[in-house]
C-alpha cells in the first residue's frame, strides 16, 4: 500500500466515524424528543378530550367534543402562523421536500414547534397520527445536529433521512421499518435512496433503546398470536388488497378536495385550522371515536369487539374527521387514521369472509392487521416498510405472507396517487441525483474518445497576424487555436469569439498578431475523463481546452470543444438506452 492510498483510506476511515457518531447523536436526541412529545401529548389528551369529553359514556359532553378540536386548531394555527409556518399540516410532505429541494435544511425552532402545535391538535381531539410531526421533528434534529459535527451541507439530506428514521423507528417501536422508512418514503415508485439506509438503521436503533428504556420494549399493539397456515386465505385476502385500494383511493382524494377548499377559503390561514377542528367536532360529537388519534380502536378490532356496522360507521366518519382536520392545515401526520382506516376495512373484509368460508377458519383479528400494512402502503406509496412497520407495531410476524400479497397488490393499483405530494417518481427525477447521474456518464467517457481526430490540429505561431488568423477560422471547422512561440511551446489560446470581437475593429487586420489577442489557456490530459474536463470549463470559464499528454505538458495535441462534449454525452446515452 502507497502513501497515497494509506491516506486516502485514514481519510475514509475518519468519515466513516464521523458519521457513526453523528448518527448516535441524532439518535439519541430523537429518542429523548419522542419521550418528552408522549409525555406531552398524553397530558393534553388526558386533561381535555379523555378526562372531560369521550371517556364519559353514561353522558358523553357533546358540546365539549364540538368546541374541543377547534380550540386546538386555533391554538395550532397561531403557534405555525407566529413561529415556524412549515410546521403547518401532516409534516412528512414538509420533510420530504426539505430533503429534495432545500439540501435538506430545517430550522431549528421547526421541531420545538412543530411538538407543541402536534401535542395540542391530537391531544384535543384532532383526527390525526403521530408519523407526521414526528418525521419533521426527526428530520429537524438531524439538520441542526449536522453542522455542530462539521457535517458539509452537501451531506445534510443523510442527517436529515436520518432523524426522520430515529423518530419514526422510536414511537411506534419499529426501528428496522423506520430505518427502511425514510429511505422509500423518499419517492411514489417503488425506490429506496439506498445513502440514507446505514445511517438510518444507526440513528433508528439509538432512538429505539432510548424510548423503549424509558415506556417499555413490549409492541405498540397487543396482537393475538394471527397465523397464516391455509393457502386457501389468500383468496379472501387479494379481496381485502382491493377493498383497501379502494379505501385508500377514496380517502386520498377527499382530503384533497378538502385540502384545496380551505385553500381558497377568505379567512386567515391561522384560522382555518380552527374551522377544520370545529368540522371535525361536528362529527365527534356523535361518533366521539372518529376524533383523536383512534389508537384504542385497534386494540378492539383485535379483539373482535367491533361489529360490521359499527365498523362502516368508523371509516366514513374517520376519513371525514381526518380530511378536516388535516386538510384545513392542523399539525398531524396520515399514518394513524390509515391505520384505524385499514384496520376497519380488514374487519369488515374478515367478518363478512369468516361468515362466507366457514371452512378456512378465519380469524377476522387477522385481517384488521394484515388491512393496516395495506391501506398504508397504498395510499403512501411504501409498501416495504409498511409491512415491516404493521408487524413491529402488533409483534406478529406470522401473517408476513398474507400482508406482502396485500400491499403489493394494492399498491400496484393505487401507486399513481397518494397522500403525499412531496414525493417525486423516483430517483431520477431528484434534484440532488442529477449531478450524480450526470457525472456517472461523463466519467465513463475519456477525452481521447470525445475530441475530434479527424482533422489536423491547427496552430498558431505568437507572430501571425490577424487577417491570416481569420483566414484559418473561416476555412476550417476549428473553433479554437493553439498559440505556441517560437520553439512550439504553448503560450496561450485564441477562441473563436476573440477573433469576432478583433472583427468589430476596423483597419488592424495587419496590425494586430496573436500574440495580442492570446488569452491565458488551460491545458488537461487526453486521458483524462469528460467529468475531469467539464469540471475544468466550469472553474475556468473556458469553452475549450487544449490537449497535452503527460510527456509533455506544453506540446497540444489536440483541442476539446464544449460541443464536443455535449456530443459525446448524448451519444453515450443513446448507447446506454
Amino acid at each position: 500500500m502507497n502513501t497515497r492510498q494509506l491516506v486516502a483510506q485514514i481519510r475514509s476511515s475518519s468519515a466513516t466515524g464521523r458519521l457513526l457518531i453523528l448518527c448516535v447523536v441524532i439518535g439519541a436526541l430523537a429518542g429523548g424528543t419522542c419521550v418528552v412529545f408522549s409525555w406531552l401529548l398524553e397530558t393534553v389528551q388526558h386533561l381535555l378530550l379523555d378526562g372531560l369529553g369521550r371517556h364519559r359514556e353514561a353522558d358523553p359532553n357533546r358540546l365539549w367534543l364540538f368546541v374541543l378540536p377547534g380550540i386546538g386548531g386555533l391554538v395550532s394555527g397561531y403557534l405555525c402562523t407566529r413561529f415556524a409556518p412549515e410546521a403547518a399540516g401532516p409534516g412528512t410532505d414538509a420533510a420530504v421536500d426539505a430533503y429534495h429541494h432545500h439540501g435538506g435544511r430545517v430550522r431549528t425552532r421547526v421541531p420545538f414547534v412543530k411538538m407543541v402545535t402536534a401535542a395540542v391538535t391530537l391531544g384535543t381531539g384532532g383526527s390525526a397520527g403521530r408519523e407526521g410531526p414526528l418525521t419533521q421533528i426527526g428530520g429537524g434534529i438531524g439538520s441542526s445536529s449536522a453542522p455542530r459535527v462539521k457535517r458539509s451541507d452537501q451531506k445534510r439530506p443523510n442527517p436529515m433521512a436520518a432523524g426522520m428514521a430515529a423518530g419514526v423507528g422510536a414511537m411506534f417501536h419499529a426501528p428496522l421499518a423506520g430505518a427502511l422508512f425514510a429511505a422509500e418514503i423518499l419517492y411514489r415508485e417503488m425506490d429506496l435512496e439506498h445513502e440514507v439506509i446505514v445511517p438510518s438503521f444507526i440513528a433508528s436503533i439509538i432512538a429505539y433503546s432510548v424510548y423503549a428504556s424509558i415506556v417499555g420494549f413490549g409492541p405498540v399493539y397487543a396482537a393475538p398470536g394471527f397465523r397464516f397456515d391455509d393457502p386457501l386465505q389468500l383468496f379472501p385476502y387479494a379481496v381485502l388488497a382491493l377493498v383497501v385500494a379502494a379505501g385508500a383511493t377514496v380517502f386520498t382524494r377527499l382530503w384533497r378536495v378538502v385540502r384545496d377548499a380551505f385553500k381558497r377559503m377568505p379567512l386567515p390561514v391561522f384560522l382555518k385550522p380552527a374551522v377544520g377542528g370545529l368540522l371535525a367536532g361536528s362529527i365527534g360529537c356523535f361518533i366521539p371515536d372518529a376524533l383523536g388519534t383512534g389508537h384504542h380502536l385497534l386494540q378492539g378490532a383485535f379483539d373482535g369487539a367491533f361489529t360490521i356496522r359499527f365498523l362502516v360507521l368508523l371509516v366514513v366518519a374517520k376519513m371525514i374527521t381526518t380530511s378536516f382536520t388535516i386538510g384545513s392545515g392542523a399539525s398531524g401526520g396520515k399514518l394513524g387514521p390509515s391505520l384505524v382506516l385499514g384496520g376497519s376495512l380488514g374487519g369488515i373484509v374478515g367478518l363478512v369472509a369468516k361468515d362466507l368460508f366457514p371452512a378456512l377458519e378465519i380469524e377476522a383479528g387477522a385481517f384488521v392487521v394484515v388491512g393496516m400494512a395495506g391501506f398504508f402502503a397504498a395510499a403512501a406509496n411504501c409498501p416495504i416498510s409498511t409491512i415491516i412497520m404493521v408487524s413491529e407495531l402488533t409483534g406478529n410476524y406470522q401473517l408476513l405472507v398474507p400482508s406482502m400479497l396485500v400491499c403489493v397488490l394494492a399498491y400496484l393499483m393505487v401507486s399513481r396517487h397518494g397522500i403525499y405530494d412531496a414525493q417525486l417518481p423516483s430517483r431520477l427525477e431528484a434534484p440532488s441525483k442529477m449531478g450524480n447521474m450526470l457525472g456517472a456518464v461523463l466519467k465513463t467517457i475519456s477525452i481521447r474518445e470525445a475530441a475530434n481526430h479527424t482533422r489536423d490540429l491547427i496552430v498558431v505561431t505568437e507572430a501571425m497576424s490577424l487577417r491570416d488568423i481569420i483566414g484559418l477560422y473561416t476555412s476550417s471547422d476549428q473553433l479554437a487555436f493553439p498559440v505556441v512561440d517560437g520553439t512550439g511551446s504553448l503560450t496561450g489560446m485564441i477562441e473563436g469569439r476573440d477573433i469576432r470581437r478583433a472583427l468589430a475593429e476596423e483597419g488592424i487586420a495587419d496590425l494586430v498578431v496573436a500574440r495580442d489577442l492570446a488569452r491565458p489557456h488551460e491545458v488537461i490530459d487526453i486521458e483524462s475523463t469528460l467529468l475531469d474536463a467539464v469540471q475544468r470549463m466550469t472553474l475556468t470559464g473556458l469553452e475549450d481546452l487544449i490537449l497535452v499528454t503527460q510527456e509533455d505538458v506544453t506540446r497540444p495535441v489536440g483541442i476539446l470543444e464544449h460541443q464536443e462534449v455535449l456530443h459525446a454525452y448524448d451519444r453515450k446515452l443513446m448507447e446506454k438506452t
